[in-house]
């Protein structure tokens, strides 16, 4: 039975229908006889089964994008991303409306981009405190055991502590509700915002009885103690970390003890997260395009923790569009947005080093065919290393799509339905190995950093880091001359010149806390090589307080694409050729193709003084790259060869510079929100800076 059909709210109930395969949504619980449903713990499992899909969103479904890999449509907002023409903006003002908090607006997807946090909306913490007393009357009505009781209530908490956990990550200080809410209790409805850290101080009792209590196993891709333990970490490393590189922000002054309370929620992520590395049950067995792109079914590998399959065969809804903005359906659809500079500057080197003092034969060449020998493994298996598909940076990623799949963007056949528009169905990693490994690594860290813990050791690195470095290859990777990356040592941690360089002095983080120690900045750019289009990026720039590196003002790399040599890249007939400047013939791309035979061609008439390229100026003495000025394409250019370098997005413009205002680190409370409170004679306050 699939878990990830429909979405239900808090007063809703899924029956099973036709062998257990469909789910009816009942908008209002006790139309159902309340009493009679609470009887089996298999009632119970179909109540939490209907949330699946808003916790383990993976790919979403159909077009959808809530949560899911920023490869379609507008994307995540980090910066990981640039685009064509103005940079997205987050939010410039209050919204006016309730848009961003209502489930069935198209724009929720957009919203949660930007932060992949939870809009304000409490219909699932009702939803878990309706299930929490629901447990308390069957258990009081024999209808369960001790063992099935402790379970359910330890699952209850659980997610009630991680939809709290995603309300204060967007908002920060939230209403705390322990009990379903009576209609017509005004008072409770609309009462005051408390602090953050007294949530998340509940949050953390929830999840410590969902450690205690949730089975180790309750049958695969069910929440579990390994699930609760990875979820948990992640949410308690959000908050521990926050108070360190967000504590003298105004929004904080409702909270108390802030670096007692830090320390609490790192140990906490700690131990959560120790629970699972120390199981024994999980490792590193299999490639990393596997993980991504594999049909119909949960691949057998011992990294993943849940995950969610799609499989039309079994349900008309498990089906997605992210493959085919992956390299399927032909090779046609677009990246709006792709990566940049400072994305390909982010990757390690094989030998273990950043490319500014690495010695690995190579890595001085930005060339992608090249970047994929001398990058570490997942560098390749995140990018097309031929430039045949469309973006505004010259990359593409298809990390989201198995190795048979973008064939089809070249090979001339007919691509099947399950790489095609929306209707993939390749399946997705939603809870893996490798964010456990690397939360409890990070955490580890900030503790021995900040709070006197104990230092990292060798062992720790080789459990986290370089466990996940001897991650195998795949045969097309090898092919390629990939090679695993150097573990990291403890005696010979890369400095790298970008851990103290200009941009990162314009962060609030770097500001309220200094420079990270070389070892922390590393264990960061493992989760930006491990989770690159994922929904962590968003996340970690804001608990980081990094969120200034999205200005181009301030972090000059985001406005400059990747290595492309455009006079070898187009493909021309002998009259195309003529109608151009300089000693141009037709000639055939050394580059793949698309099916229509058309290579990655910018240099046309059309293109004159929009397309661009940065070259290589010469080194800074630090090693790093140092760019010229921007060379465009006009009819002035006779010597084509000219025509390479880093790509330039066309008419690339810098986002608002209030983007990146200390108040954007938390979303606003909407108009409608505060005017509800107002019409019942209650007052809720505003978010320091949207006032």
């Amino acid at each position: 039975m699939k878990k990830y059909i429909n979405i239900l709210f808090a007063a809703a109930l899924a029956l099973v229908l036709s062998g257990c395969q469909e789910f009816l949504t009942r908008d209002n619980l006790t139309s159902l006889d309340d009493v009679t449903y609470w009887r089996s713990e298999q009632n119970i499992r179909l109540f939490v089964n209907g949330a699946y899909g808003n916790y383990f969103s993976g790919y979403s479904d159909s077009w959808g994008q809530t949560n899911a890999p920023g490869v379609y449509s507008a994307g995540e907002y980090s910066d990981d991303y640039t685009s064509s023409g103005v940079q997205r903006n987050i939010l410039l003002s209050v919204p006016a409306d309730n848009w961003y908090r209502a489930e069935s607006t198209p724009y929720r997807g957009v919203w949660l981009a930007r932060r992949a946090g939870s809009a304000w909306n409490f219909a699932y913490v009702r939803k878990w405190n309706l299930l929490i007393n629901r447990l308390e009357g069957m258990k009081e009505g024999n209808y369960l055991t001790e063992e099935e009781y402790n379970h359910w209530m330890g699952v209850a908490r659980f997610l009630r502590g991680w939809e709290y956990s995603r309300l204060v990550l967007s908002f920060g200080d939230v209403p705390y509700f322990d009990k379903e809410v009576a209609s017509d209790d005004m008072d409770t409805q609309f009462k005051a915002r408390d602090p953050r850290s007294e949530v998340m101080n509940k949050c953390l009792e929830d999840f410590q009885f969902a450690m205690n209590n949730v089975r180790e196993s309750d049958g695969q891709n069910y929440i579990n103690k390994y699930v609760v333990g990875t979820i948990a970490s992640r949410c308690m490393l959000y908050e521990g970390t926050w108070y360190i590189y967000h504590k003298n922000d105004e929004a904080m002054k409702t909270s108390k003890d802030i670096d007692a309370n830090a320390k609490k929620f790192l140990e906490a992520a700690r131990d959560f997260a120790g629970v699972v590395v120390n199981s024994g049950k999980f490792g590193f067995d299999t490639d990393f395009r596997t993980l991504f792109g594999t049909l119909y079914k949960t691949p057998t590998s011992k990294e993943i923790i849940l995950y969610r399959e799609y499989n039309k065969s079994v349900n008309s809804y498990a089906q997605h569009c992210i493959a085919s903005y992956s390299g399927g359906n032909g090779g046609y659809e677009s990246q709006i947005t792709s990566g940049n500079l400072s994305t390909l500057k982010a990757w390690l080197c094989n030998d273990g080093k950043p490319y500014s003092s690495s010695t690995v034969e190579g890595a001085d060449s930005w060339r992608m065919q090249d970047m994929v020998k001398t990058r570490d493994p997942r560098f390749e298996a995140s990018f097309v290393d031929e430039p045949v598909l469309s973006g505004p940076t010259g990359l593409y990623s298809e990390k989201f799509i198995d190795r048979i799949g973008v064939q089809y963007a070249y090979n001339g056949k007919t691509c099947p339905p399950c790489y095609a528009s929306d209707t993939n169905e390749n399946g997705y990693p939603c809870v893996r190995y490798a964010e456990t490994v690397l939360n409890w690594i990070e955490a580890k860290a900030e503790l021995a950093d900040h709070f006197g813990g104990a230092a990292v050791t060798q062992d720790d690195l080789d459990k986290s880091v370089n466990a996940i470095r001897l991650r195998p290859l795949d045969d097309t990777a090898k092919a390629k001359g990939v090679k695993q990356t150097a573990p990291l040592k403890l005696g010979a941690i890369p400095d790298d010149p970008a851990r103290t360089g200009d941009p990162i002095k314009t962060t609030l983080g770097y500001k309220t806390a200094g420079a990270t120690s070389p070892l922390l900045w590393e264990i960061r750019r493992e989760r930006r090589m491990e989770f690159f289009l994922e929904q962590y990026r968003p996340q970690d720039i804001r608990r980081w307080g990094q969120l200034e590196l999205m200005l181009i003002a301030n972090n000059p790399d985001l406005g400059v694409g990747g290595w492309v040599e455009l006079d070898l890249a187009a493909t021309l007939t002998a009259e195309q050729a003529a109608d151009l400047p300089g000693n141009r013939k037709a000639q055939t791309t050394n580059l793949l193709k698309t099916k229509a035979n058309v290579g990655y061609n910018l240099l046309t008439k059309g293109n004159f003084d929009i397309v661009a390229v940065y070259p290589i100026a010469g080194k800074n003495g630090d090693g790093t790259i140092k760019l010229g000025d921007a060379k465009y394409w006009d009819k002035d250019v006779t010597d084509v060869s000219v025509m390479r370098g880093f790509l330039r997005p066309q008419k690339i413009q810098d986002r608002d510079a209030r983007n990146v205002d200390v108040r954007n680190y938390l979303e606003p409370i909407c108009t409608d929100v505060m005017n509800q409170y107002a019409e019942k004679g209650y007052e809720i306050k505003q978010n320091p800076g949207w006032e």
